[in-house]
């Protein structure tokens, strides 16, 4: 288990693996550190954010309405993850709500199939994000918001990864490991410097959106599952993402 005494020493390794774990950008190669990597994440979410804002004031430039923007932003930020969050939230859906014993729920969520639950939650999420990130193209406040949001959104999973044990002892979060508490608080921590920096005191109605999130999420998660699993995170992602998005959209003038 990594401590926070470690991270200084591992910036470098840690922020590639970090990159490497939660996209698909091609990297040189480096040393896979796991759940070590998790003070990064917000981070990888902050670079991602950055991409999409760039392709935002482009295709705005070119005189793409903020509709379509809005379209294209997410599918590049779909391209750039794999759909790995995406993924997630519908397994999770699927596995949440449609079993009725952790065994069965366990064993739908790893089906690769999406049911009903997934669909609705996918296209449910999709929209919510695709409404509030319009509104933000729209008042032209959407560069601070894309950042602060792929790093608010990626706390909740190093969070969870730390205080939640893991419910199926097997899979992609079991593999990649367990963070200590002072290093998931560390990615805390650069989120909200980041949100500070570029929000300002939005960043306290985002950490209380991405909190909330966390909070029920693990709560339904330890009820239905017993933990956490990859795709528990990945639902956490997008659901922060949602709520962050929406708090942010609602503050635009």
């Amino acid at each position: 288990m990594t401590t926070f005494r470690d991270i200084p020493g591992r910036m470098v390794p840690d922020l590639l693996s970090a990159l490497a774990l939660l996209t698909r950008l091609p990297l040189p190669n480096h040393r896979a550190t796991g759940a070590a990597s998790a003070w990064a994440w917000p981070l990888v979410g902050a670079v991602l954010g950055a991409m999409g804002a760039t392709l935002a004031s482009a295709t705005l430039w070119l005189g793409v309405t903020p509709g379509v923007t809005a379209v294209l932003v997410l599918a590049l930020g779909a391209m750039l993850t794999g759909g790995l969050h995406e993924d997630g939230l519908s397994d999770a859906a699927d596995g949440l709500f449609g079993g009725w014993t952790k065994a069965r729920r366990l064993e739908i969520m790893k089906d690769s199939r999406v049911g009903s639950y997934g669909v609705l939650a996918l296209v449910l999420v999709t929209l919510a994000r695709w409404s509030a990130l319009t509104a933000l193209l729209v008042h032209d406040e959407y560069w601070a918001a894309l950042i602060v949001t792929g790093a608010m959104s990626r706390v909740p999973m190093g969070l969870m990864m730390s205080l939640l044990p893991n419910a199926r002892g097997e899979g992609f979060s079991h593999a990649t490991g367990r963070p200590s508490g002072k290093v998931a608080l560390v990615g805390v921590g650069i989120a909200f410097a980041l949100s500070a920096l570029l929000a300002g005191w939005s960043a306290v109605a985002l950490g209380v959106a991405a909190l909330a999130v966390t909070v029920a999420l693990s709560i339904l998660a330890l009820r239905k599952i017993g933990g956490q699993t990859g795709d528990i995170l990945g639902a956490s992602q997008q659901l922060a993402e949602v709520a962050c998005l929406a708090v942010l959209s609602a503050l635009v003038r």
